[in-house]
């Protein structure tokens, strides 16, 4: 079969150039109407169209397998959230728009039709790039059986043959210039591409292939990564409206322990009051009994006196002067006052010891709340001096005599003996206690990660440390810069050690008396803060004992402070 003149395609060209030019301008409206009804979920044209309550509408199938997928219950398209599931009902005038849609703008079918097909066209089994034509079955048959058209190259059929034909040398577009990134027919390597680096074209695209599935590839993983990533926001989110719940839940019990508590003091202290206002008044009412009645006496006797004072019986004076003169036993009235600024002194005492209460119960309720954000502290063998001896589960560490040969990696302190736990907290709250029992020197509280770790160090929030120590087997200090001597009432056995990163504090409490120790505020953490732990040294066996992170049990905590409460 003879090939196609150039002719024959610039006419095909030209006629389907002026067939889109004709196009009734219907054609732009409809579709731009298409747009107007896709679904943002698929981006496809809507199939059962539903609303949501809040206006916006979607695919009945795409929105309910979004919410099946999801915990809550919201749209899509503005995040807006139900508390209930929405029963979808159809929208009937959408879904007819979308079939008008649908009619007035069919899909085009990708159908290529044979161009030796007279009357009824065939089917197109194959293109022809030499012949720039498509054939059926029937037409193709010369392709097939005769020697020079078995040279032709053949492809699927396709509707614009033009496009894979070079424009210039009306040749099929067979290879790939590299150089210049385009596609290029046999002729063109001769005069345009002269010493490029051609490949033929298949290769090229095998090669892009290629790219395309390591692309596609990345793609699919940054989108699993997204999901993923969406996912661990929600769950975050979820987790941390569970927890605030919880700790508002927890704050409200405890503070009305508290209350409860502080209500029965005051009924107790009212109580008091009254029985001491009731005793006073008794007294004071017996006081003027006993003063009137010794009053009537009084005047009595001096009516007997005013009498003997102007008798002529001299005999009857005589008899009775003795007894009428002789002092009388009286009521020691200062002693009376005494007693009464004791009962004063006892209420004063009673008010004094219900303020220590309602402080320590304070302090009992804070200790509590915080012990909820209790972690289970580890110590890091990599950060210990090598005269440190760390347990086996990295719970306990003791000073040993001897230096142990060790790697001097940069995480290592070589001169002050210390240790910190392995992980680092650089944000929201966290506590943990530690057992000092037995002790005459430690140190302990947290350190920012970038502190020295070679030679020697200083304690102070300004070096990166914020720590309490003991000294001499009691003397405390809480090292600010300069140290602060600390006057406590008993000598702790388990410290907790409480930060709250946002706010930037730092507490110590003693654990057995729910007392707080002291406390660093207004600090500002920019760095991971690191548990610190310095048993000091052996001090010949006297300060052998280790020092001890220990966990910290809620539920007996509770019950503790319950216990106390009550």
């Amino acid at each position: 079969m003879a090939e196609s003149s150039p002719t024959s395609t610039k006419a095909r060209k030209n006629r389907r150039q002026s067939f889109e030019h004709k196009l009734p301008s219907m054609s732009s409206s409809i579709s731009s109407l298409t747009e107007e009804i896709q679904c943002s979920i698929c981006l496809e044209v809507f199939t059962d169209p539903v609303s949501t309550p809040c206006g916006h509408n979607f695919c009945k199938t795409c929105l309910n397998k979004c919410w099946n997928n999801s915990q809550t219950c919201s749209c899509p398209y503005c995040k807006e959230t139900f508390k209930q599931r929405p029963d979808l009902k159809i929208n009937t005038t959408l879904r007819e728009l979308v079939d008008h849609c649908k009619k007035k703008n069919p899909e085009k079918t990708t159908e290529v039709l044979c161009d030796v097909c007279e009357e009824r066209k065939l089917k197109a089994l194959k293109s022809c790039l030499v012949c720039q034509s498509s054939y059926c079955e029937t037409h193709l048959e010369p392709h097939l059986r005769v020697a020079g058209l078995k040279k032709h190259k053949l492809m699927d059929p396709v509707s614009n043959l033009e496009d894979y034909i070079c424009q210039k040398h009306e040749r099929p577009l067979e290879l790939f210039c590299r150089d210049d990134q385009t596609c290029v027919c046999s002729i063109c390597t001769i005069k345009d591409h002269e010493n490029h680096n051609t490949v033929p074209i298949e290769e090229e695209s095998q090669q892009k292939k290629t790219e395309l599935m390591k692309t596609q590839k990345d793609v699919q993983k940054t989108i699993q990564n997204r999901i993923e990533k969406i996912q661990d926001i929600k769950h975050s989110a979820e987790v941390r409206k569970r927890n605030t719940e919880e700790e508002k839940a927890a704050r409200v019990e405890l503070f009305t322990d508290l209350i409860r508590s502080i209500e029965r003091c005051q009924t107790e202290l009212l109580e008091m009051m009254e029985e001491q206002q009731e005793a006073a008044e008794k007294q004071e009412q017996e006081l003027i009994e006993e003063l009137e009645q010794e009053l009537t006496e009084l005047k009595m006797r001096n009516t007997e006196l005013e009498q003997l004072s102007h008798t002529e019986d001299h005999l009857h004076l005589l008899q009775i002067h003795s007894s009428l003169c002789s002092s009388r036993n009286t009521r020691n009235w200062p002693e009376i006052s005494m007693k009464t600024h004791e009962s004063l002194e006892t209420l004063r005492r009673a008010l004094n010891q219900l303020k220590d209460t309602i402080d320590d119960k304070l302090t009992q309720t804070e200790l509590k709340w915080m012990q909820q954000y209790a972690v289970d502290v580890t110590l890091d063998p990599d950060t210990a001096h090598p005269r440190l001896i760390l347990s086996d589960d990295g719970k306990q560490v003791r000073h040993g005599d001897i230096r142990q040969k060790l790697p001097d990696n940069p995480e290592r302190f070589d001169t002050c003996a210390c240790v910190l736990g392995k992980e680092g907290f650089s944000s929201g709250r966290f506590y943990f206690e530690v057992q000092v029992k037995g002790k005459t020197e430690w140190d302990l509280g947290v350190a920012r990660e970038s502190i020295h770790r070679k030679g020697e160090i200083t304690l102070s929030p300004s070096e990166g440390y914020w720590t309490v120590v003991l000294r001499n087997g009691d003397e405390y200090k809480a090292c600010a810069g300069p140290s602060v001597s600390l006057s406590l009432r008993v000598k702790p056995q388990r410290v907790g050690v409480f930060v709250d990163y946002e706010e930037g504090l730092v507490s110590f409490y003693d654990v057995e008396s729910s007392s707080r120790i002291c406390s660093f505020t207004a600090q500002s953490f920019t760095e991971k803060l690191y548990p610190y732990f310095n048993p000091g040294p052996n001090d010949g066996g006297k300060n052998s004992s280790p020092l001890i992170s220990t966990p910290v049990s809620y539920n007996n905590i509770l019950l503790k402070l319950n216990t106390i409460l009550k």
